[in-house]
């Protein structure tokens, strides 16, 4: 059985598809890939069919995750029932993913930042409009976040 994560930020190109590479970068070193999938999506769809944003590839690429495959993709109703967990990186994004899903479906949406050990932030701040280095603070927040969802991801499988 494979249980089944997605990450959600607002547009797809920049907090989201970084989770989604270090998550399933994390994924693979814990020998899991065949048991989990990874996916990414916004909550708007501004930047649909898009690959992510050339500083968050940068940033990336020099820790080693190459997004370049990635593609911009809107959050869809049938993600809802699709994914076991839906995480977003911000409060606003969240609050929109409550929004669009069933009562049944909420209990599977929480913040990304929940799984983090290192950090005491909820939020990933979206480094869009910022300067640079906010690329390079949103991979260790996810960093962070992604080795404590892999333990609990360890857990859950432990328990199915």
């Amino acid at each position: 059985m494979t249980f089944r994560v997605l990450l959600v930020c607002m547009g797809n190109i920049c907090r989201s598809p970084t989770a989604e590479g270090v998550l399933r970068s994390f994924i693979r070193t814990n020998n899991l890939g065949d048991k989990v999938e990874v996916d990414s999506a916004g909550t708007h769809g501004y930047h649909v069919g898009e690959a992510p944003d050339s500083r968050t590839q940068r940033a990336a690429m020099v820790r080693g995750y190459n997004l370049s495959q990635l593609r911009a993709r809107k959050v869809a109703r049938q993600d809802l029932d699709y994914f076991d967990l839906i995480l977003a990186m911000d409060k606003s994004n969240l609050d929109n993913l409550m929004r669009l899903a069933t009562p049944e479906q909420q209990g599977r949406i929480k913040l990304f930042m929940d799984y983090s050990k290192n950090f005491d932030d909820e939020e990933v701040p979206d480094p869009y409009y910022g300067l640079g280095h906010g690329f390079d603070l949103v991979l260790d927040m996810v960093e962070d976040a992604s080795k404590g969802l892999v333990e609990e991801i360890k857990a859950t499988l432990g328990r199915r």
